[in-house]
């Protein structure tokens, strides 16, 4: 929103961006009608309170966001998570649940809020990518699974892990009602073809017109087609949320996973269309503006909202400008909410499920997990794990249990770090690793080896049996000489180690040499007198100047011959 310091929403506002942002307003109304009430039904509310989401917090983002395109409101994750955070605590639709859903909508904008203030929005990169993808997909498929109640017409409970769903399918198979399965299907046949047929049509308002004259004409309520009924006329009204400790202690972590998931589906979108426009975006502004917009919207009964991925696009698509596509599209909600709910009277279940099915099963990323495998196979198994945990186990847990893969597999990672040997390649003039390049010439007398790794307390006595594991071999040896090129740290107990190793070779009648080693690392060892105890080392000198400053002229092995001509830098 903002370029400069001083520069505010209206800065530089005229007729030609108003035309833009009221085009692009009017079309974001116009999918947020059927989303927002699709999404308060995913997160067990009432639909119109998927309106009254739409609503203040839009105008809230608008005054304090940087992002000019950014759309906010209820999105299918966001709303799927609140439901699996409320619902195991009171009954979905009860005033108990919708007064938990607002306290959660508070404690959500006021994490957001304290991160964005403290600057701490580069929290967010710690949630890797494999993580975050594994996760969406399968929560895109628990989102579809949970929609099938109302496809099918039938009562399936409120779990959300995907095995339950399908025995309860199967138990219940002899129940479906086949009117609203047919609505259903036809519904999703056609929101499927009006989006590639006719992009730029609102399908999705389309079909909820649609079906609410068939419902009404033929009086299929009366068929058992479930119906969203009375929905509530006039704005939000001002409501005070019920905290009590137990409430916040109960809702704590679930908050705690919206904020940030959230905020980084917001950035990534948000990111993605500033870089097209040539413009900054401010990660704690954002974090600042999507907390505030929470946090007073949670008084005007909005549950948790967030950027959305496709409303943004179609913003952007549409020419929208600046935020006031934002109050544009907030204002005709609040006038639809005064003047037109009672249009949505006959409008089926079954659409609304068929709305969100359509909308998320473009979230489901096989292709990328495929691609992680194909570069670097632990990220893929990170995917994995995050997805059959989401898919199974709960979704509140898919997040949490792949960051403690992740962490669990780089520590056992760290504590293993690359040490390989380095024979000379003569066309080369230098050393390489003998494992990739196999005409490198190594020598009985002097073995050398490279760390590609910082030393530490967990990785050190790794370090330690590999040596040992390589001088076993070589029993002529007389060298050891240890490239620490690829170091850049070191701890307390791993120079404690290398001293042991340099003393214990020595008196086996084995030199050990240090080449490369940085200045930081330098300063370190001589912390504890290395630059007197061992003098006679020059562990800064390069590999080649090292060999070559020693007197380890390596001539006797045939086609091993590093001349003084070899060793010019």
């Amino acid at each position: 929103m903002f370029k400069g310091k001083n520069e505010s929403l209206f800065a530089h506002y005229n007729q030609q961006l108003f035309t833009k942002d009221l085009l692009a307003g009017i079309t974001l109304f116009v999918m947020l009608i059927p989303q927002g009430m699709a999404y308060a039904m995913l997160a067990g509310l009432p639909p119109v309170m998927g309106l009254y989401a739409a609503t203040i917090p839009l105008f809230i983002y608008a005054l304090f966001a940087s992002s000019k395109h950014l759309s906010i409101g209820p999105v299918a994750i966001t709303s799927l998570l609140v439901f699996s955070g409320v619902s195991i605590l009171a009954e979905p639709g009860s005033n108990e649940y919708i007064s938990l859903v607002l306290t959660l909508a508070v404690l959500v904008g006021l994490i957001q809020f304290l991160l964005g203030a403290s600057k701490l929005g580069f929290i967010v990169k710690f949630i890797p990518h494999s993580v975050m993808n594994g996760y969406t997909s399968a929560a895109a498929i628990v989102i579809g699974f949970s929609q099938i109640k109302h496809v099918f017409g039938i009562d399936l409970g409120n779990h959300l892990q995907v095995h339950y769903v399908l025995m309860g399918v199967v138990e219940n198979i002899g129940k479906i009602n086949f009117i609203t399965l047919l609505i259903g299907i036809i519904s999703m046949i056609l929101l499927v073809i009006l989006k590639k047929m006719a992009p730029r049509l609102p399908g999705a308002l389309f079909v909820v017109i649609l079906s609410i004259l068939f419902v009404f004409l033929f009086n299929l309520d009366r068929s058992g087609v479930q119906i969203v009924g009375n929905v509530p006329q006039g704005i939000p009204q001002l409501v005070i949320p019920s905290f009590t400790l137990e409430s916040v202690q109960l809702l704590i972590p679930m908050a705690i996973t919206i904020a940030l998931l959230g905020f980084m589906e917001s950035l990534a979108i948000g990111k993605a269309i500033a870089k097209k426009e040539k413009y900054k975006l401010n990660p704690n502004k954002e974090l600042k503006a999507l907390g505030l917009s929470n946090m007073v919207g949670a008084f005007f009964q909005s549950f948790p909202v967030n950027g959305s991925f496709s409303r943004t696009a179609v913003n952007h698509q549409s020419g929208g400008a600046t935020q006031m596509t934002s109050v544009i599209t907030g204002v005709f909600i609040i006038i639809t909410l005064m003047f037109f709910t009672s249009f949505f009277y006959y409008l089926p279940n079954a659409v609304l499920a068929s709305i969100i099915l359509v909308a998320v099963y473009k979230l489901v990323d096989i292709k990328e997990m495929k691609h992680l495998f194909e570069v670097k196979p632990f990220e893929g198994w990170v995917w994995i794990i995050t997805f059959i945990v989401t898919l199974f186990v709960g979704i509140q847990w898919g997040i949490i249990i792949g960051a403690i893969f992740t962490l669990v597999l780089l520590l056992n990672r760290s504590s293993k770090p690359s040490i390989v040997e380095m024979g000379y390649v003569k066309r080369e003039k230098t050393f390489r690793n003998i494992k990739r390049y196999t005409e490198a010439v190594t020598s009985d007398e002097a073995v050398i080896l490279r760390i590609d790794s910082n030393l530490h307390f967990a990785n050190i006595s790794y370090v330690e049996e590999k040596v040992k594991e390589v001088l076993k071999t070589r029993n002529d040896a007389k060298w050891l000489i240890i490239d620490m090129s690829g170091v850049n740290d070191v701890d307390t107990i791993s120079v404690d180690t290398l001293e042991e190793m340099i003393d214990f070779y020595r008196a086996k009648g084995i030199i050990t040499l240090f080449a490369s080693m940085k200045g930081s690392i330098r300063d370190t060892v001589n912390k504890v007198n290395w630059d007197q105890k061992y003098r006679e080392h020059e562990n800064h000198l390069p590999l080649e100047q090292l060999l070559k400053a020693k007197g380890i002229n390596i001539e006797k092995k045939e086609d091993f011959i590093i001349s003084a001509m070899d060793y010019q830098i």
